[in-house]
């Protein structure tokens, strides 16, 4: 038993992190590490020349099936884990038409050095940082026409932003593909815009090269009736750095999934959100960090306020520290500020890990209304009452406006934010 406890001391000392207690090196064994390599080094090992995740279906987050093929997932019904949010009814078709409408128009506003392309599926680009992991991807893998790949060449430190934006064509059902490609060394602020009337399936790659530092911000502004599902994958080299801020505010459905897999050690995400629902929006974020390297940190933060009947808002956070991600250091947090009667926010964070020999893994949720007592301290020096709750909801939520880094950016959702607060009443 000394024997034990000593060899314990030395792999925690090893790391420069304790174990936790009640794990062990070998961890609980949640679900077996990968026995092939796939297109993400290992993250989502493919069984099949479709792709198809491994580990034991429903038990854990690693289990979820992957595929480019629309038929291999099965037709929804409302009650997987998934898709228990999301009202179906809603959802355009986008998980059971044929996708054959016009895909939103995509303007490109960057640096003459960053490289602009139309390409077919069979670039090699497509399928490099991730698999459909829903029915919904693959219903968009398989019906988009072209792809719009932007390229940040290795080395290049970009000073101003990369401005994708991507205008709705109208209300039949698309698809859309779009991939971001960080060389090696690489320093960029990405923005996707997304604007107009739409109802569209997306699949955005984000590939982030070894060393490079890349910034990523998808905005939803759409028109009201507009409903977009997207899945934002993220594939993160060695030492390289990704910050993804997502922001909903228009549409009446909006559904992002955003992944980010370490394919490397020492590497970073930061995924940061907000979002604003008004009577009968629904906003669902799901994100899915995948520890599979050792060495790499994570960190998820989510913000969101809902006013008027109906408005339901969604976030479900997924972290799975796998065995082999020694010196995971990784937290998740969200917030919900419910400001009327008539909302609902559905909050569930989820946290897996399979080895004990990690810095550190935690999750937290919180939804509530006002503070009283900040309404009391602020009223207390003459501010009226309705002048008080939007400082507090402008507070709240300017945590998350001031992670993105770009100036213009911020100014623009600081003034987004103050006219879903003019809209309201509360």
């Amino acid at each position: 038993m000394t024997e034990v406890k000593e060899k314990a001391a030395e792999n925690a000392a090893r790391l420069g992190a304790p174990s936790i207690d009640g794990f062990t090196e070998e961890g609980e064994r949640l679900s077996p590490a990968p026995v092939a390599t796939g297109p993400l080094g290992g993250d989502a090992a493919k069984s099949h020349s479709h792709g198809g995740g491994y580990g034991i279906p429903d038990s854990s987050r690693a289990g979820r099936l992957t595929s480019y093929r629309l038929a291999d997932f099965p037709e929804l019904k409302g009650t997987e884990e998934e898709w228990r949010f999301t009202p179906l009814r809603r959802l355009g078709g986008l998980h059971k038409s044929a996708l054959d409408g016009a895909a939103p128009a995509v303007a490109v506003e960057a640096p003459e050095q960053v490289r602009v392309e139309t390409v077919g599926r069979e670039d090699a680009r497509i399928g490099s940082a991730g698999i459909p992991e829903d029915r919904v991807s693959a219903n968009a893998w398989e019906h988009f026409g072209a792809a719009t790949v932007i390229t940040v060449p290795a080395g290049a430190q970009l000073e101003d932003r990369v401005l994708v934006t991507l205008t709705g064509a109208g209300p039949a059902p698309a698809a859309q593909h779009v991939v971001i490609v960080a060389e090696e060394g690489a320093r960029a602020v990405v923005v996707l815009n997304h604007s107009g009337e739409a109802i569209v399936a997306e699949n955005v790659e984000i590939v982030v090269g070894d060393r490079a530092d890349l910034t990523l911000v998808s905005l939803q502004e759409w028109q009201d009736g507009s409903v977009h599902a997207s899945s934002q994958q993220v594939k993160v080299g060695q030492d390289a750095k990704i910050k993804h801020v997502a922001v909903s505010l228009g549409g009446s459905l909006v559904r992002l999934t955003p992944t980010v897999r370490f394919a490397h050690p020492g590497g970073e995400a930061q995924l940061f959100g907000l979002y604003f629902a008004d009577a009968g929006q629904h906003l669902e974020h799901r994100t899915f960090v995948d520890h599979a390297q050792p060495n790499c940190v994570s960190n998820v933060l989510y913000k969101g306020a809902l006013q008027g009947k109906d408005a339901h808002t969604v976030w479900v956070g997924d972290v799975l520290i796998q065995k082999q991600a020694e010196g995971t250091d990784s937290y998740e947090k969200n917030q919900n500020l419910v400001l009327t009667d008539g909302g609902r926010a559905d909050s569930v964070p989820n946290l897996e890990i399979e080895t004990g020999l990690i810095k550190g893994a935690g999750h937290a949720s919180a939804t509530g209304r006002f503070d009283d007592e900040h309404l009391f301290y602020l009223m207390a020096r003459g501010i009226p009452e309705d002048v008080a709750r939007r400082l507090v909801v402008r507070g709240f939520l300017n945590e998350i406006i001031q992670k993105i880094g770009v100036p213009s950016i911020e100014e623009h959702l600081t003034q987004a934010v103050e006219r879903e607060l003019e809209a309201g009443e509360y």
